[in-house]
């Protein structure tokens, strides 16, 4: 396949890319800046032009569209949730109906979404049927999807590929955590009983795989691990993963006068989401207990 990636330089984006051009895919980069390199391997844009070069568009197979302004850099205030809401929104929306327009519009979209959709619903079982959340990242989420209206009418396959926490030493929550728990000071967050759907990056990359090459995928697709786990239990398993204590808790009241908003959203909230569409479609979890896959993740960084 002809494959377009946006968000290239990324966490996923720089797993993915090599996974697809050992499988024989031809990778070209959708990218800000104008590049010296050889022709044809990167396609420009500007989103906050509103421009994107429509004839780096034209004869693709595929597009995996993951840019997106990074949610736990920086605290939120008024405009760094319209970084988050607009990278997101407008870019997707820009992408899409340009994609409408073209004369040979590629197969399939996987576009990025987050399990962010669900909002913080406690213990309570979600699925890609489950109803939307009311808070910020869940509007900002259902926006997102919207956003991708066009390339379906046009069409186009299009998967939302609903991201869980991310394990993976080279950025993300899990590289976030690694020094303090290492350090002997990691500990329960709030309570604990709230739920952390995670996924390895390595899992991540095989199910866009998967997706783009699964005709009958389409629509949301939660791509998380099948097993969820509290914060306490999370906790617990990194602490065994890196041999320390975890004995030093953090209070929800902390984490509020520390991160503000952001605590609420992404260390305090609560979604149990299960990858019902995944497995449905035959994808199989290298990495379905947390326990290994901590482990798995930690040995490739030694």
């Amino acid at each position: 396949m002809n494959v377009l990636i946006s968000g290239s330089t990324g966490l996923v984006g720089t797993a993915l890319i090599p996974k697809l051009t050992a499988a024989g895919h031809e990778v070209r980069r959708l990218v800000r800046s104008r590049s010296k390199s050889p022709a044809g391997e990167m396609v420009h844009w500007n989103p906050d032009a509103s421009y994107v070069d429509a004839a780096g568009l034209e004869g693709l197979d595929a597009l995996v569209h993951l840019a997106g302004e990074g949610i736990a850099t920086g605290r939120w205030n008024a405009l760094k949730k319209a970084r988050i809401r607009d990278s997101r929104v407008l870019g997707t929306r820009l992408l899409c109906d340009t994609l409408a327009q073209t004369s040979q519009p590629p197969k399939v979209l996987v576009c990025a979404s987050a399990i962010g959709y669900y909002g913080s619903r406690g213990d309570e079982l979600l699925d890609e049927h489950s109803s939307p959340g009311t808070d910020f990242l869940a509007t900002v989420c259902q926006a997102w999807e919207a956003a991708a209206d066009p390339a379906r009418k046009k069409g186009i396959r299009v998967v939302h590929a609903r991201f869980g926490v991310i394990l993976s030493t080279a950025g993300g929550a899990l590289a976030k955590m690694l020094l303090p728990f290492q350090l002997g000071v990691g500990g329960v967050v709030g309570n604990g009983r709230q739920y952390m759907s995670w996924v390895t990056l390595d899992d991540v990359v095989s199910a866009i795989l998967h997706a783009l090459e699964n005709d009958d995928l389409a629509g949301p697709v939660n791509f998380v691990s099948p097993h969820p786990a509290t914060n306490r239990e999370f906790t617990k398993a990194l602490g065994s993963a890196v041999h320390r204590p975890t004995i030093f808790a953090v209070p929800a009241l902390a984490a509020r006068l520390a991160f503000g908003e952001m605590a609420d959203a992404l260390l305090l909230s609560s979604a149990r989401v299960l990858p019902n569409r995944l497995q449905k479609s035959g994808f199989q979890f290298e990495h379905a207990e947390l326990g290994p896959a901590l482990r798995h993740v930690l040995k490739r960084r030694a």
